[in-house]
């Protein structure tokens, strides 16, 4: 199977971080503990580029933050989707579906047009 290239993923760092954040309140490392895991490694998100995601997101009203208690260790802040973040992550699933349909009908062309020569 094909590299995922590193660009290719980077562009839906929203997604991916909504995607996770839809499963349950998360906070830094656990998402970047997370994306590792479900990439076997191939993806990381540094925290830079998530600190960033989550400042742009939580000022457009997707995310919200809150402080957890320090029962656990230390005081870490945890981020949870709204209802706008809830409708987002649809959104981007179902533009997701039509790229991939576009994707698939240019194929299909392709490769009608490729039996047509033989």
């Amino acid at each position: 199977m094909a590299e995922i290239p590193k660009e290719m993923l980077r562009a839906q760092t929203n997604v991916i971080v909504l995607n996770i954040l839809e499963a349950g309140d998360n906070y830094v490392y656990g998402i970047i503990k997370q994306v590792r895991d479900a990439s076997n490694g191939a993806f990381e998100i540094n925290e830079a580029t998530l600190y960033t995601t989550f400042h742009r997101l939580e000022k457009d009203g997707i995310i919200s933050s809150y402080w957890g208690d320090e029962s656990q260790g230390g005081r870490r802040k945890y981020y949870c989707l709204t209802k706008l973040g809830r409708e987002k992550l649809q959104l981007a699933f179902e533009s997701w579906a039509k790229v991939d349909q576009i994707i698939e009908n240019i194929k299909a062309q392709k490769e009608g047009l490729d039996s047509k020569k033989d």
